[in-house]
């Protein structure tokens, strides 16, 4: 089980790394190509499959939930990250 206060300590940029790493793991890329303005779909190429990955990675390791419809409307690593700690993940 996570630690709350583990979670309600992170900042934007222990957020950003996380999210980068995995991010670099899941698409076989160098994590330093990833910027917080990086988009998903038209510079990481990322399809469906990766960014439901994605959600589900940031779900279960921030305890935040996301819609279909808030899915949707994120369209850069940054604005996940931004989602995250507004979300209580951060």
């Amino acid at each position: 089980m996570s630690d709350p206060a583990k979670a309600t300590s992170m900042t934007h940029d222990q957020v950003f790394h996380l999210i980068q790493a995995h991010l670099a793991d899941e698409l076989d890329l160098e994590p330093n190509v990833i910027s917080v303005q990086t988009r998903f779909r038209e510079d990481l190429e990322a399809d469906s499959l990766d960014l439901y990955t994605l959600v589900q990675e940031l779900e279960d390791t921030y305890g935040v939930r996301m819609s279909d419809e808030q899915a949707a409307e994120i369209l850069t690593v940054g604005q996940a990250v931004d989602f995250v700690l507004a979300h209580g993940g951060g």
